[in-house]
């Protein structure tokens, strides 16, 4: 996967990185309430299945935020050109497995792909996503589809790793209105609250495009 590597000397939060990387748990997260009501008509309308659908929209606005295809490697910044999603894939017998996906193709294009992808990862029953290096890029994503939430605790690895983890729950209906809670976590050496409002500023536009 193409990538470049971001010179400490000119980055301009090279004092934030050091502060932030010498941190026990240097992660920072948010939840917030999406309206899907307009994409939500539009999936059923269109019979579209509604997680690879939201996957699509939520790995599209991701990608738009340099700072969610940054990672840390080796004490060194690496920012990549596009970042995969591997989501979790629930197996038969309450345990899940990975799947990872790529989203630059049309939607037209993904869903086919995508399901394939899926059916192909539930015979694999992996929880293995590549060796350290490989699994860099990726956008660490998971849903809880049971349960309608305000927050949630996430957990993470020691030492820390530097890939966001983007987790939604079920929607509720507020009268005519529907409302989805989306969490996204990161590492704060990397992302700031400035860049999590524009992955959420992204997925509002993304949203209402394919509802278009």
């Amino acid at each position: 996967m193409e990538y470049r590597i971001i010179p400490m000397e000119t980055y301009p939060r090279r004092a934030h990185f050091a502060y932030f990387s010498t941190m026990a748990q240097p992660y920072a997260g948010v939840t917030v309430s999406v309206e899907i009501t307009h994409f939500l008509e539009s999936v059923q309308e269109k019979g579209s299945p509604f997680f690879l659908s939201f996957l699509y929209c939520v790995s599209r606005a991701a990608n738009q935020v340099p700072e969610l295809r940054q990672r840390i490697w080796k004490g060194e910044i690496i920012e990549y050109q596009n970042c995969p999603t591997s989501h979790t894939v629930a197996l038969p017998d309450g345990t899940y497995c990975y799947c990872m996906l790529r989203s630059e193709k049309p939607f037209q294009e993904y869903l086919p792909e995508a399901v394939q992808a899926q059916e192909a990862a539930k015979r694999r029953q992996s929880l293995e996503d590549g060796t350290e290096e490989e699994s860099l890029p990726l956008l660490f994503v998971s849903s809880l589809p049971w349960i309608t939430y305000d927050g949630i605790v996430q957990p993470t690895p020691s030492p820390a790793d530097s890939n966001p983890r983007i987790t939604w729950g079920r929607y509720r209906r507020e009268g005519t209105r529907a409302f989805l809670p989306v969490s996204l976590l990161c590492h704060h050496a990397l992302v700031d609250g400035l860049h999590m409002a524009r992955f959420y500023q992204n997925l509002e536009a993304e949203l209402e495009r394919w509802s278009g």
